[in-house]
């Protein structure tokens, strides 16, 4: 049946202006195969690509995130009074102070980062994508990071549900043995069902398909992009709740205010 892309590309624009954060090309691509709208194709991805692309030259369609390239500058300042100023914007204590554990947000696609910093960037938090099976010279970098804090790790997760998707994040953890409590966010077969997440035919190829069909019974692929944003948002916020303490995160932002007016006296002035 041929594609009606006009429709299209107006389901696909209110996809993104839903989003409060960035939205990637993947990530509306996965939203529009989980509403049924494309099929799961590298033709159907490339043919939204180039027709997204097209629109946005032309101007009716809103921007979508490239978190794969960036324009690489050096900061620098008109003088002192300039770096003052930015100084007074960026500043912020480290909203993990006080806190009993060291939690670590982590996710599978690098694309979905900008996201998590969105959602939770005022908390402070490290942030970890594995982007794929991790490599040996990140699995160090964790470790001396999680050894280094001292306070217990806490690893909350989200990824595919497919097989490589559930087994990226157990050979990071277990490469790593730095985590006293790891926690999977997303995604689970529970959830697949619930939130009605339409699954695709796995890949067979995968060496790890064989075990996955064992313990879930059908090779299947679900994308985690697939997940509407705000529901992702809050099964990370409820898997927080066991490891964040508030008045100790208010303590900090109070403490963060008395900061600030050090940096900026004229700030207090009447």
């Amino acid at each position: 049946m041929r594609l009606n892309w006009h429709l299209i590309l107006g389901d696909a624009a209110a996809i993104v202006e839903s989003y409060d954060t960035p939205v990637t090309l993947r990530q509306l691509f996965y939203r529009l195969v989980a509403k049924g709208v494309i099929q799961n194709t590298s033709t159907a991805y490339k043919t939204l690509s180039s027709r997204t692309a097209a629109a946005r030259r032309e101007g009716y369609f809103p921007a979508l995130a490239d978190n794969t390239r960036e324009i690489s500058r050096y900061r620098s300042f008109d003088g002192p009074d300039d770096a003052r100023e930015w100084l007074v914007e960026i500043y912020q204590r480290d909203h993990t102070e006080g806190q009993q554990y060291n939690v670590y947000l982590g996710v599978e696609k690098r694309t979905m980062l900008a996201q998590l910093q969105a959602w939770f960037g005022d908390h402070g938090l490290p942030m970890l994508a594995l982007g794929g099976y991790s490599s040996q010279s990140f699995e160090a970098e964790v470790i001396a990071d999680a050894e280094g804090d001292g306070r217990p790790a806490v690893l909350l997760y989200a990824g595919d549900f497919d097989p490589s998707g559930e087994d990226i994040d157990r050979n990071f953890v277990k490469q790593v043995a730095c985590f006293d409590s790891v926690v999977r966010v997303a995604l689970t077969p529970e959830q697949v069902e619930e939130y009605k997440l339409p699954p695709q035919p796995g890949k067979s190829s995968d060496s790890r398909s064989a075990a996955f069909i064992q313990r879930h019974g059908a090779l299947v692929q679900v994308e985690l992009e697939a997940l509407d944003p705000e529901t992702l948002r809050e099964l990370y916020a409820d898997a927080l709740k066991d490891f964040w303490d508030t008045s100790a995160f208010r303590s900090s932002l109070a403490a963060e205010k008395v900061d600030m007016l050090d940096l900026n006296p004229s700030a207090s002035a009447p």
